[in-house]
């Protein structure tokens, strides 16, 4: 009998997070429900257990080095490697009105905190993970990306994309060329990375706008982590399909 898989979700006490840590887990993996507060954590743990999957709390605040390091040393220490690493945790950033961020009077301690979060704190825990991924057969990372970071979609006028979200739009492009660059570095090793578009889905994030559940959302990210050893690399996908840079 193969070994069980362990996985990493950042994020994962609600919404996106918790649903891509619910997916995983009902395919027979181990899950690490990586946050910041304690109660939620703790509380996503159990509706975990009790619904049968194998979940593990792993107190983490992606903006903090050693909040950081003392989870990778927790996975290592409990666990000795980990296979699936999904880097979901990101924020927003205040909006005015319209869920607007606009780029002319931004203020930019907002995209300061935002590009901390979603763009560093990625590349943070990335980093730390690194040596307990390269103890998997098949290591996974998946950078839970949005569309809106797509700079092809975003400066054509016939597509849709929604209010301008001058911080958070670009911590998403940023995200992606930085996923990129991860791929550049790791070709010719069995590490697979790429980023997920989880869609317009409605969580408390966005106010619960959007017509698709978390569950939905999940799917993408789901499946990037569970990608057989040929699979793509590098690259930016929603449910249908590859999204352009």
């Amino acid at each position: 009998m193969s070994e069980t898989k362990i996985a990493l979700v950042t994020g994962a006490n609600k919404g996106i997070g918790y649903e891509i840590a619910a997916g995983l887990s009902g395919l027979g993996y181990r899950v690490g429900v990586g946050a910041r507060e304690e109660a939620r954590r703790e509380s996503a743990v159990e509706k975990l257990r009790a619904a049968g999957a194998d979940a593990f709390g792993v107190p983490m605040d992606v903006t903090q080095d050693q909040s950081v390091a003392d989870a990778a040393e927790l996975i290592e220490r409990q666990e000795g490697r980990l296979d699936v690493l999904v880097n979901n945790a990101g924020i927003s950033g205040e909006t005015g009105p319209g869920w607007v961020q606009d780029p002319t009077t931004l203020d930019l301690d907002l995209v300061r905190r935002v590009v901390e979060t979603n763009v560093i704190g990625v590349s943070r825990v990335t980093n730390a993970m690194l040596p307990l991924l390269r103890c998997s057969a098949s290591p996974r990372v998946v950078n839970v990306s949005s569309s809106v970071g797509s700079v092809t979609r975003q400066a054509d006028p016939d597509i849709e994309i929604g209010p301008v979200m001058a911080a958070y739009a670009p911590s998403k492009s940023f995200l992606n060329a930085v996923t990129v660059q991860y791929a550049r570095q790791l070709a010719g090793t069995n590490i697979l990375i790429n980023a997920a578009c989880p869609g317009l889905v409605a969580t408390d994030f966005n106010g619960f706008y959007g017509a698709r559940t978390p569950e939905q959302g999940a799917a993408t990210a789901i499946r990037l982590a569970t990608l057989p050893d040929d699979g793509p690399t590098g690259s930016f996908f929603e449910d249908a399909g590859v999204i352009p840079w």
